[in-house]
């Protein structure tokens, strides 16, 4: 079932995959953190996006990544990387996902090729117009080196499955400068996460969030906190969070967020090349911060 727009709403963990020693994934363990995550009162779940290892893993296994979230989801969204080489990889995976059972797509540009303006939009209207799912775009120009400007927005205004858009530049303006030109026409959710808070006062709908995987209850209770209106509760919150959320910013964020799940208990840090794990003063630097946190986590003061 599609996602309704009441469901765009709250804190949507980037859940990782997990993989056992020999980098096979571990579906038993990757389906025990989505159902934990679930249990943790989080909204819904993005999966195999950049934190589920997507362009790591083959067609196959991101089937029975989807499969497996299918299977403990409940009455929760569940929300799909799109993330291919090729359009045509990207409309079959498309398909592929909704047969198996997603409730909306997450879709990016095309891997490696830096696109133009009207390459970008093209490829953006052939994976819409082969899917009746929900889509959500990824703007990530740190990422992927491609910004979605305002204008490539304004072509894809009529493609009516297009409903939502993922902001992960880290100039908070977009959300303002979105929110101007388009009004409610596309759904906005705050996707880096040293700037959540941020964007949820300037409008955004929900947040997408990397470190959520580690600390589910302060994310659910930040943004619970700011949509009741208590500013200086989730503001409490976001500022014990942010020396981990700024690691949401870095580009070994999955080896940094799948260390702090191994040292939460919520799953390995285990990655698949060209990734590898944390070594050296980096990790230790991660180490500390997680355990820092971890022993002044506000949901557990009092």
């Amino acid at each position: 079932m599609a996602m309704q727009d009441s469901q765009w709403t709250g804190v949507f963990p980037a859940a990782t995959t997990q993989f056992d020693k020999e980098l096979n994934i571990d579906f038993d363990a990757t389906q025990k953190g989505f159902e934990n995550l679930l249990n943790d009162g989080v909204n819904g779940l993005v999966i195999i996006g950049t934190c589920g290892e997507n362009n790591s893993l083959s067609a196959e296994e991101k089937r029975k990544v989807i499969a497996s979230a299918a299977e403990v989801k409940g009455s929760a969204p569940i929300i799909a990387g799109v993330s291919e080489f090729t359009t045509a990889n990207a409309i079959k995976f498309a398909q592929d996902a909704e047969k198996a059972g997603v409730d909306a797509l997450m879709l990016l540009p095309g891997m490696v090729y830096v696109p133009t303006e009207d390459e970008l939009v093209a490829h953006f209207r052939a994976v819409a117009a082969e899917t009746s799912l929900p889509i959500m775009l990824y703007n990530n120009p740190t990422s992927y080196r491609v910004n979605m400007s305002l204008d490539s927005l304004e072509k894809l205004r009529d493609v009516d499955n297009i409903v939502a858009i993922k902001e992960s530049a880290s100039d908070t303006r977009r959300f303002t400068d979105l929110i101007n030109a388009y009004g409610d026409r596309f759904k906005v959710l705050a996707g880096l996460d040293d700037v959540a808070l941020e964007g949820l006062m300037l409008g955004a709908c929900a947040w997408i969030s990397g470190l959520t995987s580690a600390f589910p209850q302060e994310s659910v209770e930040l943004v619970k906190a700011f949509e009741n209106g208590d500013m200086k509760r989730a503001l409490e919150i976001y500022r014990w969070f942010m020396p981990l959320l700024h690691l949401d910013a870095g580009h070994d964020l999955v080896q940094a967020i799948k260390l702090a799940e191994e040292i939460m208990g919520r799953g390995s840090e285990r990655v698949r090349m060209p990734r590898m794990p944390l070594a050296g003063a980096r990790r230790q630097a991660v180490i500390d911060m997680v355990e820092k946190a971890a022993a002044t986590r506000p949901t557990q003061q009092g």
